[in-house]
């Protein structure tokens, strides 16, 4: 799913627009050794956005500092990160598909903890098995995420909803579109899945800030 960028407004996001890139979800995993696997849990309709998500407390934004890390202790997720530009093309860049425990944070952009959006994505597998981010679309609302920073800190997320898209409805304004608040979206593949072309859609995690360390 390859797409272009078109610009935002807003600090940070001047230019995120788009969704994730095609090379997040090819599925080389299903596709070489589908028989008998299972493919990566999706997010229930209960861990959609409700009108009340989101309204918990946010803590203070935090001054700009790059990521290192990303742990997701409700679904064994401690990945180092990488930064993450456009393509010639004007697509979101992915990290190496070789690397399966390897995550991206678009670098152009927020930086997770200061106000705005942030984006962090990553496979969701790859030729040999499941990868860094198989197993979001099981993540529940209320989750906790921290994000290491360069700067010694700890940026600390609590989920507000899973959600999952098909790729022909990208909500690009909900996704990546400025906030008021430090929030962060954490993105791979998802939705349907085909042999022929991969992955339909994407799932996306939606979180605020809600401490610091």
């Amino acid at each position: 799913m390859r797409r272009r960028f078109r610009r935002l407004g807003g600090p940070g996001n001047a230019a995120i627009a788009a969704v994730t890139a095609l090379a997040l979800c090819s599925g080389m995993w299903l596709l070489h050794d589908g028989a008998g696997t299972p493919a990566p849990p999706q997010p229930s309709a209960a861990q959609a956005r409700s009108g009340t998500a989101g309204h918990r407390t946010t803590a203070p934004a935090l001054p700009p500092s790059p990521p290192s890390r990303v742990r997701i202790p409700a679904i064994g997720v401690d990945a180092p990160l990488t930064g993450l530009g456009l393509t010639s093309t004007g697509s979101l860049d992915v990290p190496p598909a070789g690397r399966e425990n390897l995550a991206g944070w678009y670098e152009a952009g927020t930086t997770p903890g200061e106000t705005g959006t942030a984006i962090i994505a990553g496979h969701v597998d790859n030729a040999d098995g499941p990868a860094v981010f198989y197993s979001l679309g099981a993540l529940r609302k209320g989750a906790r995420i921290e994000v290491a920073r360069r700067d010694g800190g700890t940026a600390v997320f609590t989920v507000d909803a899973v959600e999952v898209y098909d790729a022909r409805h990208f909500p690009d304004e909900k996704v990546y579109g400025a906030a008021p608040r430090p929030e962060l979206r954490v993105i791979t593949c998802g939705g349907g899945y085909s042999r022929t072309t991969g992955y339909r859609g994407n799932v996306v995690v939606y979180a605020h800030l809600t401490g610091g360390r």
